[in-house]
């Protein structure tokens, strides 16, 4: 029977940490150097967004077709699908190739965000204890903004001195080292043992109404991961040459503020998946992210009008704390109501949702700051996008007040 008291080794949640980090790495460098990489390949802020588009398409992508896949391997082969693919993107960024190049990296980048949620969730629903469960997930969700973090600050400094190609193939290194040691150490973590529960016959009935149940919410986390992640990516891919642009930061101030809103996420996937382990309703927790993401969307388009740094700063918090926050009720409310061997599928449909989101965010964000309308534009699509996710949290707490079963 499952041990719920036994205290799981912080190795293993580094191993998780890292996984779900390392795979987003490439996106978030290239974000950090958007302003060089455009001057660089002369092309303009659309075909840059377009790097995001195939990143995450592709992640979309594969977030469906190999979610099946995901439940029949084993984590170590997964795990070395999320490092191996990880570093092909990021040596292929790391060849002066042009642009079409760096599409495909991208691509394969996107391929390589495709595991991860899966194999951690199974990894954390299999090895790690009850008790622990809700709150390693905020840990390990914060692997995302640990990436954006670390390549928000290391990128442009590494551009500075190597150029941004050098700076790539830096990260492909430690990627591959990193990638080394977790598939060497991963089946070293015994999986739990819990004690089979067998289903009456009589309770057939319940049984469909659990799954109608379950498929509900897998669809209902997939639509607003979607819609969050519009705004998501939208905002962390131009947030630097936002910054860069329109407030005249320089290049490595810019990728700063990347960092700070990295920062504040880890921080806040922390806290949120902290609550969820107390048993705080997950549609309430996605309606407050969503009113404080509408806020600092309106604060960003504030900082834009006004040209005031303090704006733009408190704005990049507002991001992390709310909008990066909401993987973590997302993947935490699956592990609640998924039974572990659909695990990498029904994670692989969440996530799917979120890097449709994804895809489109970037895209559109960059035709409406090419366009008169500027960053102002964009930032007021944003904001609507945000308030979408108003209505849907809002929706979701009134669909489940009746009900008598927690989420």
């Amino acid at each position: 029977m499952e041990s719920k008291s036994r205290r799981p080794p912080l190795s293993l949640l580094a191993i998780l940490l890292s996984a779900v980090g390392i795979a987003p790495m490439l996106n978030y460098g290239l974000s950090a150097t958007s302003d060089l990489i455009i001057s660089d390949l002369g092309i303009s802020e659309t075909q840059f967004g377009l790097l995001a588009t195939a990143c995450f398409g592709f992640g979309a992508i594969g977030n469906v077709v190999f979610g099946k896949f995901s439940d029949r391997q084993p984590d170590r082969t997964l795990l070395l699908l999320v490092f191996g693919m990880a570093v092909f993107a990021m040596l292929l960024a790391a060849i002066p190739g042009g642009y079409v190049l760096l599409l495909v990296a991208s691509a394969v980048s996107g391929l390589a965000q495709s595991f991860p949620n899966g194999v951690t969730n199974r990894i954390l629903a299999q090895r790690v204890p009850g008790t622990h469960r809700m709150g390693w997930t905020g840990i390990k969700q914060s692997g995302v903004q640990v990436s954006q973090l670390v390549a928000s600050l290391a990128f442009p400094v590494l551009a500075a001195w190597i150029g941004w190609h050098g700076a790539n193939l830096v990260g492909a290194l430690i990627a591959g080292l990193i990638g080394l040691l977790v598939a060497k150490a991963i089946n070293s973590y015994p999986a739990l043992t819990p004690e089979p529960k067998p289903v009456p016959k009589s309770s057939a009935n319940g049984t469909v109404r659990a799954e109608s149940s379950t498929r509900f919410i897998i669809v209902a986390l997939a639509v607003f991961g979607f819609v969050n992640g519009m705004g998501v990516q939208a905002t962390n891919v131009y947030l630097p040459l936002f910054a860069v642009r329109e407030l005249d930061f320089s290049l490595v101030l810019g990728g700063l503020t990347a960092a700070v809103a990295g920062a504040v996420g880890v921080s806040a996937r922390i806290g949120w998946g902290k609550m969820m382990s107390l048993g705080v309703s997950a549609p309430k927790l996605l309606l407050l992210l969503a009113i404080m993401a509408t806020c600092g969307a309106g604060t960003f388009l504030a900082a834009g009008a006004t040209g005031h740094a303090g704006l733009l700063w408190l704005a990049v918090i507002l991001h992390g704390a709310s909008a990066l926050g909401v993987s973590v009720v997302l993947m935490a409310s699956l592990l609640r109501s998924v039974p572990v061997l659909s695990m990498g599928s029904a994670t692989g449909w969440v996530t799917a949702g979120q890097f449709g989101g994804f895809t489109i965010g970037p895209l559109a964000m960059g035709v409406l700051i090419s366009s008169p309308g500027g960053f102002a534009a964009g930032w007021i699509a944003v904001g609507m996008v945000y308030l979408v996710c108003i209505a849907l949290g809002l929706y979701l707490v009134l669909r489940r007040r009746p009900a008598t079963q927690s989420d």
